[in-house]
C-alpha cells in the first residue's frame, strides 16, 4: 500500500533551520506532484509548498517564500522541505502529500495520499 513517511521534525530556536524528508513507497513516485502542508494548533491545515513530478517547478505560500525550499529525488522516492530562518509562527505539524500527475495546487483536497505528519516547534 501507499506510504508517505515524514522525518526530520523537532525543536529549534527562532532563526534556525530544519530539513524535513518524506519517503514514499507503494506508488510511482515520479508521476506524483508532491505538496507540503502544515497545521498549527487550533488552525486549519494550510498549504506550504508543492513541487512538480519532474522537480522543474513549484510554488510556495507567501509566508514561507524566500525561507523554505522544496526539492525531490525521484531515484530515492523522497521529497524534502528545507526550512531556514524559522519563526515561532512556523510551529505546526507538517504533512507531505501526493497528487497523481497533478498540476500543482494549494487545494489539499486534490492530494490523494498523506503522511502522518512531523512536528516542528520553533521557540522564541
Amino acid at each position: 500500500q501507499v506510504q508517505l513517511v515524514e522525518s526530520g521534525g523537532g525543536l529549534v530556536q527562532a532563526g534556525g533551520s530544519l530539513r524535513l524528508s518524506c519517503a514514499a513507497s507503494g506508488l510511482s513516485f515520479s508521476r506524483y506532484t508532491m505538496g507540503w502542508f502544515r497545521q498549527a494548533p487550533g488552525k486549519e491545515r494550510e498549504f506550504v509548498a508543492h513541487i512538480s513530478w519532474s522537480g522543474d517547478n513549484g510554488d510556495y505560500a507567501d509566508s514561507v517564500k524566500g525561507r523554505f525550499t522544496v526539492s525531490r529525488d525521484n531515484a530515492k522516492k523522497t521529497v524534502y522541505l528545507q526550512m531556514n530562518s524559522l519563526k515561532p509562527e512556523d510551529t505546526a505539524v507538517y504533512y507531505c502529500a501526493a497528487d497523481f500527475l497533478g498540476p500543482g495546487t494549494y487545494d489539499s483536497s486534490k492530494y490523494g495520499y498523506w503522511g502522518q505528519g512531523a512536528q516542528v516547534t520553533v521557540s522564541s
